[in-house]
């Protein structure tokens, strides 16, 4: 009998760069409603936001999609299965995809036409017709419609399959397209909601005030509680033009299985069912909406970072109702700096939120481009358009955790074997001549100072790599470099000094010696000891920057406080490292090897490094509350008391 797995709704969305309350607003008609509003049949309701559930059974390892995927907590309507039964109903559904498969041989046929008499000429290399036809591609992408413009998004993020001279092209590659009749946009929200607009929205703009290849947005006031909204609806006809294009994708594929494998370490077909998964469920607005309410409850005890609500009553499978965000866009980085914001605190905002999302919640913001965040008056960092969101399994995350403190250790062969645990080499890979060129990335990247380290120099050097050696980056990766790019970009538009770590690290010095996670505390071990060698330098420097970064969060509350914003207290209260030193406490009375590791480290070279301890203790005399620590030693002292007998009597029973 097959096991049926559970899963969690995946919130993976969408590679592309659809717009959100942009200005140009047009104009705004009045709706006079003449009923009561009323809400949607629990039935009708139910229907439209019951997930896109699909039963997964049989071995994991029958499914590749799934194995990539490292159990990643995924549900998904996706299927090779499901697209074909949604393609091929009937003689009539099997000839247009010949005449689509046709249309595409046609163009995309005739570009590489182009490339191949360019490589007979000898000017396949020549920079003035690289941009050509680096150009023409994505003018070829553009006229092919959502699915290919959508393509493009994504290997403008994958070095491993485009040369980055392409990428650098598909980079600014627009899905801005002319909107479609508001008739009909009104149309669909009157089908998705069931009843007509006025007993809903007591206005909504005329004209949308944002038009892309999947859908367009029209702003509203709802007519029950006042609020402005924004409508989200999809364009007529998208998603049988995708799933045609799904099913053509994946059947041309099948051809480059084997230059796939030997190339990327994977089936073609994979990187097609891993791209063809996010832009169903991006079609999927009450999936949008569920990646919505996900991301608020996650940032709701965060004061620096504003989540918009949405109605899931007023959404549909094609019409999504959210919050409308009045702020300054990153797209307008002086009007930013000239609101009387503080820039650099704004900045921390960004970045800290950015790494929560990746090494916490596990749930991250897949396309935060400018157009996408926003920046409110009393300095918070506002974030829209949720369709492509990515998730991370737990031990993703802790790989990802494993691999900044690997570099922190400048350990290059267990970052090499990261790289096999987060699948961008195939298990087996010979790691020994990566090793070398891994540390030359490293140490270019960071420069003469690790302060001025930056993503876009170190993923510049990563793509020459993919070329040398069988990489490929999984797609939830090539989001991650997406999304740590783009903030760092929006960051240096802001402030152009600007340095990722300098406000990155003291955030992850921060969780490192703070968060209750017990696989964070091996992570801290692992930092503070190297070659068998406590390493009392970098203790001092994570307390410092631990120190900077709760400082740091302290302040942003406080800004926003004086404001008018939100406050917290657990964000103001600088750094409390009394829940440390308790666990510091359990673990050297509990782990033996650790207490013979502190001794040697106290006594090591043959003196006792008392000043060293001396100078630890002044840097926390302030950030351990005594009170508090002794409280808890000793309301864990029964349960401390009672391990350490169960292990004394274990080494008698052994001994």
């Amino acid at each position: 009998m097959q096991q049926q797995m559970q899963r969690q709704a995946r919130l993976n969305g969408r590679p592309g760069a659809e717009l959100w309350g942009i200005a140009g607003r047009g104009r705004v008609r009045s709706l006079r409603c003449r009923a009561a509003v009323t809400t949607l049949s629990p039935a009708r309701a139910a229907g439209a936001l019951a997930p896109s559930l699909r039963p997964l059974g049989g071995r994991l390892e029958d499914n590749p999609l799934e194995m990539e995927k490292d159990v990643c907590n995924i549900i998904s309507k996706y299927s090779p299965d499901y697209v074909k039964s949604r393609v091929l109903r009937g003689p009539g559904d099997a000839a247009k995809a010949l005449y689509r498969v046709a249309e595409i041989t046609t163009r995309m046929g005739w570009f590489l036409g182009t490339l191949y008499v360019d490589r007979l000429l000898g000017h396949e290399d020549t920079p003035d017709r690289v941009r050509l036809r680096a150009a023409e591609l994505r003018e070829t992408l553009t006229v092919l419609g959502p699915s290919f413009i959508k393509a493009g998004q994504v290997l403008a993020n994958r070095p491993d399959i485009m040369r980055e001279d392409y990428m650098n092209e598909l980079c600014v590659l627009q899905d801005d397209v002319p909107p479609f009749p508001d008739a009909e946009a009104f149309a669909i929200m009157e089908e998705q909601l069931g009843r007509r607009l006025e007993e809903v929205f007591s206005s909504i703009s005329e004209r949308p005030v944002a038009a892309a290849s999947l859908g367009q947005v029209y702003k509203a006031v709802l007519r029950d509680t006042g609020e402005e909204v924004a409508i989200k609806v999809q364009r007529p006809g998208v998603e049988p033009t995708v799933l045609r294009d799904l099913y053509v994708f994946r059947s041309i594929a099948g051809l480059f299985d084997a230059l796939s494998r030997r190339r990327l370490g994977c089936d073609a077909r994979l990187i097609v069912d891993e791209f063809g998964e996010k832009l169903l469920e991006e079609l999927d607005y009450t999936q949008e909406a569920k990646n919505i309410e996900e991301f608020e409850r996650n940032f709701r005890s965060d004061p620096t970072v504003k989540i918009p609500w949405v109605r899931p009553d007023l959404c549909g499978t094609r019409m999504l109702v959210m919050e409308w965000i009045d702020g300054i866009r990153c797209t307008a980085p002086d009007a930013i700096r000239s609101s009387g914001v503080r820039v650099d605190e704004f900045i921390k905002c960004g970045v800290v939120s950015g790494l929560r999302q990746l090494l916490e919640f596990g749930l991250f913001h897949g396309d935060p481009h400018p157009g996408n965040i926003f920046c409110l008056r009393d300095g918070r960092i506002a974030y829209v358009d949720f369709g492509n969101v990515a998730q991370l399994s737990a031990r993703n995350k802790s790989v990802l955790i494993d691999a900044v403190v690997h570099a922190v250790n400048e350990d290059y062969r267990a970052m090499a074997e990261d790289f096999i645990k987060l699948g961008f080499l195939a298990p087996g890979t010979d790691i020994q001549p990566i090793v070398p060129a891994l540390e030359k990335i490293w140490a270019d990247s960071k420069g003469q100072q690790l302060s001025d380290f930056n993503f876009r120099t170190v993923t510049s050097k990563f793509n020459e790599l993919v070329y040398q050696y069988p990489i490929r980056i999984p797609e939830r990766y090539s989001l991650v470099i997406r999304s740590l790019l783009t903030q760092e970009g929006i960051c240096m538009t802001l402030k152009p000094e600007f340095h990722f770590l300098e406000v990155a690290y003291p955030y992850v010095a921060r969780r490192l010696l703070t968060d209750e996670d017990p696989a964070l505390r091996e992570r801290l071990f692992q930092v503070l000891f190297q070659d068998g060698k406590f390493q009392w330098k970098r203790l001092e420097n994570l307390l410092a920057l631990a120190k900077e970064g709760a400082a740091g969060r302290g302040g942003g509350a406080a800004a926003a406080a004086a404001s008018g914003g939100p406050s917290s207290s657990s964000t103001s209260a600088g750094l409390d490292l009394s829940d440390t030193a308790k666990d510091a406490l359990r673990v050297l009375l509990l782990d033996d090897k650790l207490r013979t590791q502190l001794m040697l480290a106290l006594t090591e070279d043959n003196k006792l490094h008392v000043a060293e301890v001396l100078n630890l203790l002044r840097l926390v005399q302030n950030d351990i509350n005594p009170q508090k620590l002794v409280t808890e030693v000793v309301r864990d002292a029964p349960s401390i008391g009672r391990q350490l007998l169960l292990s004394w009597a274990d080494r008698v029973l052994v001994s």
